[in-house]
């Protein structure tokens, strides 16, 4: 997902200052790339459920959680997977794209550490190896809505639109009910200015039974474009403190004010994580 992390940052690239990036990560457009990993709770805090607001603190628990576990069995996808999606989360992207590298090599057949790996490289703007990695993982035979979640997150930040919302559609049609092909849909649209669409299709992926966090900051983004700062305020603050809300908020409203201001969203793409 990009700023905010946009979208398809979908992946948020290093060249943004670390310390923005986490500050900035709730709303940044973590898109599903972020979704392609199966984790646990201990890995984000920003759960579906969640009921105080989720703080730099709540990411370096986890990290502090899983680094232990990592060093005891590196070996462990389960392990590997939480790991590196909470180094990712406070900008330690590097670290993480190591991590699922060597998982690889233990789990070379596994979807889930390829498509975890395929998300990371393109954190890093490695985008033509991070769309290899993801293709060829999947199995035309047997699709998985993650891996086309995360091709199609990719190809958005190439640019490729029309080929991203194909590939979205498809995954749809496999999980009608997971938000975060839905959410990261919206992001496409909000990549290409149009954002009552894009608000739309948040909002509808809000809704949905297991949106996370991430997903309702997405929406937060898509409404605060649209110029409507206090209603952007008021979505993001129902689970980010009143300080980070405002601040995120404050930043969005300095994006809108510079020139050229939907090309520095674009180069500043999550989400996210996801």
């Amino acid at each position: 997902m990009a700023i905010p992390r946009p979208v398809i940052d979908l992946l948020p690239r290093r060249t943004m200052a670390a310390r923005r990036g986490a500050l900035l990560a709730p709303i940044a457009i973590a898109l599903a790339l972020s979704a392609c990993s199966n984790t646990t709770s201990k890995t984000s805090p920003e759960v579906t459920g969640a009921i105080k607001p989720i703080t730099q603190e709540d990411f370096q628990t986890a990290v502090a959680y899983w680094e232990p576990k990592y060093a005891n069995d590196p070996k462990s996808k389960t392990v590997a997977l939480n790991y590196a999606t909470a180094l990712t989360r406070v900008g330690r992207n590097d670290q993480a794209v190591a991590i699922l590298q060597k998982a690889t090599i233990y789990n070379p057949d596994d979807r889930d550490v390829m498509a975890a790996f395929g998300k990371a490289l393109a954190a890093e703007g490695d985008l033509p190896r991070a769309l290899d990695i993801v293709q060829r993982a999947q199995q035309p035979d047997q699709p998985d809505w993650r891996l086309l979640s995360a091709e199609a997150a990719i190809l958005d930040q190439l640019g490729q639109h029309a080929g991203a919302r194909q590939l979205y559609a498809k995954a749809a049609m496999i999980a009608p009910n997971e938000p975060s092909i839905q959410s990261n849909l919206g992001m496409s649209y909000v990549l290409t200015g149009e954002l009552a669409d894009a608000e739309r299709i948040l909002t509808k992926a809000a809704a949905m039974p297991g949106a996370d966090s991430r997903v309702r900051q997405n929406l937060a983004l898509a409404v605060g474009l649209s110029g409507r700062f206090s209603e952007a305020e008021k979505i993001a603050g129902a689970e980010l403190s009143p300080e980070q809300a405002a601040t995120n908020v404050a930043y969005l409203k300095s994006m809108l004010n510079q020139p050229n201001n939907w090309e520095k969203l674009k180069t500043q793409q999550v989400a996210s994580a996801r």
